[in-house]
C-alpha cells in the first residue's frame, strides 16, 4: 500500500460541496470541481436503423426543434426529448460537459470532464474524442492518451427502451496493443454509460456483435456494464463466489497535477457494503497499484455502523480522519473528495454527513464547516 500524507502538489478537482468547501490550510491541496453526474440524453445515429428507432429518430428531431425555438428557461424545465432531455444537472447539459475515459500514464482509466462542441450525436461524439490523433489529440490533459486506434470510426444506435447503446466500430477499432485491451473496453463502456438511459453497451464492429475480445480472444457474455468494473484490482481474495465488487477513487498523479481514479476491487462479500466502502479507502491502493495514492491513514475508523435513511448516509469516525495544525482540526479535501465519489456510487446515496466522535462540528481545510456532502458536480475538470 502505498500513502500520501500531506500532499502539497496541486490537485486539478475540486468538489462541489453544500457548504461551498474549498482547498486551503497547510500544504494545500488545489482542486477544480469532480463530477460523476450521469446526463440524460439520448442518441440514435445509425442510419441502418430499424423502422421503430427510425420514428423514434424523427420524434427527437421534432422535439429539438420545438427545444431551440424556446429561451435557456426551457432548457431548465422538467420535461424535454433527445438532447434537451433533462437531467440532474442541466448545466452539464447546457454546457455539453461530458466524461472521456482516457489512459493516464500509468495506463490507467481515469475520467476527465471535458467541454465538447455542441453537437446532436452527444454519444457518438463522446466516443469520437476517445480516438488517438482524433479531435482531442492537441488538448489531451498533461499526461493522458486517447484509448481508441487512430483512424476508428463509430456510430452509435440509442436503443432507449432498453437502456443500451449499440457502439458499432470500423475495422481499425481492433488495432491495439494487448495489454491496453481491457481498459479501451472499460473506457468505451464508462464513457456511454455516464448517459442517463444508457445501463449496458453492446460492441459491433463494421454491423457484427462482438462475441469475443480481439487480440486475447476472451469470450464476451452478454453486454458490457459497470457492473464489470474498472481498473480492476482482485486482491488476495480467492473466493469469488462469497466476494463482491465495490468501486473506490483513489489519487493518481502526473508530475504535479493529480486526480481521482476509480478502482473496482474484489472484496469479501459482507452485510453491509457501505462499511465496505470505507475500509477500502481506509486500506488505501493495494501493492498492485502503487502508482495511487491516498491521505486517508490506517488509525481512521467507523465508530457505527453506517445507516442511509431517505439517501442520508451518516457516517460518524474517530478523531484519526482529522489533521491537526496546533488546536484546529480539518479533514483533508481529498478524503472528503474520495468519500462522496466512492459512496455516491452506491445507488442508495445521495448525500453524507459526516461526524467525528458523534458531533457534527467538522470543518474542512479550508475552514468552512462541512455539512451535507453531495456527489461532486464534474470529475477532473478540464477545459477543452
Amino acid at each position: 500500500m502505498r500513502k500520501l500524507i500531506g500532499i502539497s502538489a496541486p490537485l486539478i478537482v475540486t468538489l462541489t460541496l453544500a457548504v461551498g468547501c474549498s482547498t486551503g490550510a497547510d500544504e494545500p491541496v488545489s482542486l477544480d470541481e469532480p463530477e460523476i453526474t450521469y446526463t440524460n440524453e439520448t442518441e440514435e445515429v445509425d442510419p441502418s436503423l430499424s423502422d421503430e428507432s427510425e420514428a423514434g429518430e424523427e420524434a427527437a428531431d421534432e422535439d429539438e426543434d420545438e427545444d431551440a425555438s424556446d429561451a435557456d428557461e426551457t432548457e431548465e424545465s422538467a420535461e424535454g426529448a433527445e438532447e434537451t432531455e433533462q437531467t440532474p444537472d442541466q448545466d452539464l447539459d447546457a454546457q455539453n460537459l461530458r466524461q472521456l475515459y482516457l489512459f493516464d500514464s500509468n495506463g490507467m482509466v481515469v475520467p476527465q470532464t471535458i467541454e465538447l462542441p455542441k453537437t446532436d450525436t452527444t454519444m457518438k461524439q463522446s466516443l469520437e474524442y476517445l480516438v488517438a490523433e482524433g479531435p482531442l489529440q492537441d488538448v489531451l490533459p498533461n499526461g493522458f492518451r486517447a484509448v481508441l486506434p487512430a483512424g476508428t470510426t463509430v456510430d452509435v444506435n440509442h436503443l432507449k427502451e432498453d437502456k443500451i447503446a449499440v457502439a458499432n466500430f470500423s475495422n481499425e477499432v481492433e488495432d491495439y496493443n494487448l495489454e491496453d485491451e481491457k481498459g479501451m473496453f472499460e473506457a468505451i463502456t464508462w464513457t456511454l454509460t455516464q448517459f442517463d438511459d444508457v445501463d449496458e453497451v453492446k460492441i459491433e464492429v463494421n454491423g457484427v456483435e462482438l462475441e469475443q475480445l480481439p487480440m486475447s480472444e476472451s469470450p464476451i457474455v452478454g453486454n458490457f456494464s459497470r457492473e464489470d468494473g474498472i481498473n480492476i484490482d482482485y486482491g488476495n481474495v480467492v473466493d469469488f463466489t462469497n466476494s463482491q465488487d465495490v468501486t473506490v477513487y483513489f489519487l493518481g498523479s502526473h508530475e504535479n497535477e493529480t486526480y481521482y481514479v476509480p478502482v473496482t476491487r474484489r472484496v469479501a462479500e459482507t452485510e453491509n457494503e457501505i462499511a465496505t466502502v470505507v475500509n477500502e479507502l481506509i486500506d488505501g491502493p493495494s501493492i498492485g497499484m502503487r502508482t495511487l495514492l491516498t491521505e486517508m491513514n490506517d488509525e481512521i475508523e467507523l465508530l457505527n455502523e453506517p445507516e442511509i435513511n431517505d439517501g442520508e448516509l451518516v457516517l460518524d469516525f474517530n478523531e484519526a480522519i482529522q489533521t491537526m495544525v496546533g488546536e484546529d482540526a480539518y479533514i483533508e479535501q481529498s478524503i472528503i473528495e474520495s468519500i462522496a465519489l466512492s459512496l455516491t456510487e452506491h445507488s442508495d446515496v445521495e448525500k453524507i454527513s459526516i461526524l467525528v466522535n458523534g458531533q457534527e462540528d467538522i470543518f474542512s481545510e479550508s475552514g468552512e464547516a462541512v455539512e451535507t456532502i453531495q456527489r461532486p458536480a464534474h470529475v477532473n475538470k478540464n477545459p477543452l
